[in-house]
């Protein structure tokens, strides 16, 4: 087709049809095979004085992708990622994995050589590095952690391509979808009138998300009534299919049935701490109401629990299955005997369950479930008051600090002084606080965080929660904080939050690629405080060891001895963000520790910028 007046390139296609589906935030990475998508960039811009999708500029692709992430997370709507062939999409690295795992929408783009290398179409091959770039099959790299991967054949069919991979997207079981098209395609030329989005052909609203349904009668009638009749009922969830209004309907349901309720490797804020029924979480060590539980119900949990540590259900105990993803195919082994499987919508389940439940409680039990429940109300106190004494008698330890000089540990960082210096902070504000936003990416601190942060129904009704990757992929929380504070003002529902606050191991802190994220949280007014729990070095390495050969050789070693260490050649943290970034920086100990928070708190509340403080904590 010749160019007209009225034409439009492949890559201004794609950025319309971005545009019109309602994707706000498109993290981008330049390379060679984008000049379509400056130009039309440049040209919007030149038309209307700005440009429908919000550009911004990261100079590393993990922390995109992980920034992508974190808005998907927080806000519930996708986002996108453009790279740059098939060494930008090698760069996103372990970030793939976390949003495949998290099960969070995000659509990563890239561009790719073009096929053509003797000026036959517009855009050919031009510059030496394209003959290297062109790889057989550029969707191999990210293939297996995809919901869906398409290779864009021409600049006509790009706008159908990405709403199909978007439906992927936003379909449960959510996840990214990785796009590809060659330079020729992204600078073929169309008539600008093919391209309607209120047409019969490329409505956005055609093309929806597939809905999942819940279940059918008899899982409905078996699984109350199995729950009516239960000694001891068990609900052990992880993710509660990452949607905050499952929330209260969960809760609901376990005080309705009188069931314990665990959290098993939670990825995020899955429970109130307030409730009375929650009585324990875990990541992975020996559960013991497994053997107490008769009825055991598993609502989105990917690891129920570990096995090998002698965790296995009760003789004759019942178990079902409910997620939006049961048999996870994308994990080479995963099972849990069951009775029931079932694939359906979590809120919609839960909906059902409750619906039916007056057609099975019978009132000759009500007596039991009173009693099951007071029973459950002390236990869940006795928990919550073991954690509390732990971070008292902690404390207790350190009231002399001229005698002791003991470094703090993780409990006391995270409850006794974070906290307390965020709520004297946002209650000295004027106007009801609006919340905080946790990260978790502390490793072998994740239990730690959520236990002695410990989210309770007024926090999660202000929009407070704690947010980790869903993976295992490290580097997630840098880039994940800077996609919070973009996409917290838009949540349904809730209020943007006063303060985002990403704890992060010291090795952890390294891979998240700092001199990037910092650069781009200035670049975009997006501040956040980093708490870097250092221990000296990767404790989970060690601990790892530690599980295979608990008296072995290396089980008196030193992290240095061992490799594993990074001190005392530390990373300066705070001075790597306040290079990058002008992040405001400072070291906590025992005996400055609440002034350097309140100061950290401060820098990022009300001069905008990031802040990081080095927490020297009992090293591994």
């Amino acid at each position: 087709m010749s160019k007209s007046n009225n034409s439009i390139t492949g890559g201004g296609i794609f950025l319309k049809t971005l545009a019109a589906a309602g994707i706000t935030h498109v993290f981008v990475n330049w390379g060679n095979d984008h000049p379509s998508f400056l130009e039309e960039l440049e040209k919007e811009r030149l038309t209307h004085g700005k440009n429908a999708l919000e550009i911004i500029t990261s100079p590393n692709e993990m922390v995109a992708m992980s920034a992508a992430q974190g808005y998907a997370q927080i806000s519930g709507k996708p986002a996108a990622v453009i790279v740059h062939v098939d060494v930008g999409t090698q760069s996103l690295g372990a970030a793939v994995h976390n949003a495949d795992k998290g099960r969070v929408p995000v659509l990563v783009f890239s561009g790719a050589p073009p096929h053509s290398a003797q000026g036959e179409l517009k855009g050919s091959k031009n510059e030496w590095p394209m003959w290297g770039q062109d790889v057989p099959d550029q969707s191999a790299i990210v293939r297996q952690y995809m919901r869906y991967t398409a290779q864009v054949m021409s600049a006509k069919t790009i706008a159908k391509v990405t709403l199909r991979a978007l439906q992927f997207a936003t379909s449960q079981p959510r996840g990214p979808v990785y796009l590809y098209a060659r330079r020729d395609v992204l600078e073929e030329d169309v008539d600008a009138s093919l391209v309607d989005f209120t047409g019969p052909n490329l409505n956005p609203s055609k093309w929806p998300s597939v809905l999942n349904g819940g279940l059918s009668p008899t899982a409905v009638q078996t699984i109350c009534q199995a729950l009516n009749d239960a000694k001891f009922p068990l609900l052990i969830t992880g993710g509660t299919e990452r949607n905050s209004r499952n929330i209260p309907l969960l809760q609901q349901l376990s005080l309705l049935f009188a069931i314990a309720v665990q959290a098993s490797c939670p990825t995020q804020t899955c429970v109130s701490y307030s409730c009375p029924t929650f009585i324990g979480s875990s990541y992975g060590g020996k559960n013991t109401l497994l053997e107490e539980a008769d009825v055991i119900l598993c609502i989105d949990t990917d690891l129920p629990w570990v096995d090998v540590v002698g965790n296995a259900p009760k003789e004759g105990a019942r178990v079902f299955i409910v997620d939006s993803d049961p048999l996870k195919p994308g994990m080479t082994w995963a099972h849990t005997d069951a009775e029931m499987i079932c694939r359906a919508d979590t809120e919609t389940v839960l909906k059902m369950l409750l619906a039916a439940a007056s057609d099975v409680t019978s009132a000759d039990k009500t007596h039991i479930r009173e009693q099951r429940l007071s029973d459950l109300t002390r236990r869940h106190q006795e928990w919550i008051n073991e954690l509390t004494a732990t971070e008292i008698s902690f404390q207790g330890s350190h009231n002399d600090r001229s005698k002791t000089a003991t470094a703090p540990n993780a409990f006391y960082v995270l409850q006794s002084v974070v906290n307390t210096a965020i709520n004297n902070l946002a209650q000295s504000q004027s106007r009801e606080p609006g919340g905080t936003i946790w990260l978790d990416e502390t490793a072998s601190n994740h239990s730690t965080l959520f236990n002695h942060i410990r989210m309770m129904d007024t926090d999660l009704t202000r929009g407070s929660m704690v947010l980790a990757s869903g993976g295992s992929g490290l580097g997630w929380i840098l880039g994940a904080s800077i996609g919070v504070a973009m996409g917290a003002g838009r949540r349904e529902g809730k209020p943007k939050p006063d303060l985002i606050v990403a704890v992060v191991g010291d090795g952890t802190f390294i891979f998240g690629v700092p001199t990037a994220a910092y650069w781009m949280a200035r670049r975009y007014n997006a501040p956040f405080l980093t708490v870097v729990i250092n221990n000296g070095g990767w404790a989970s390495p060690k601990a790892s060891m530690m599980g295979v050969y608990p008296t072995g050789a290396g089980s008196a070693a030193s992290g240095s001895r061992l490799t594993v260490g990074l001190g005392p050649e530390m990373v300066d943290f705070g001075g790597v963000a306040a290079a990058a970034g002008g992040a405001w920086s400072g070291r906590a100990e025992l005996w400055n520790m609440e002034k350097v928070f309140e100061d950290a708190i401060r820098a990022v509340l009300e001069e905008k910028r990031c802040a990081v403080v080095d927490c020297v904590v009992e090293p591994f």
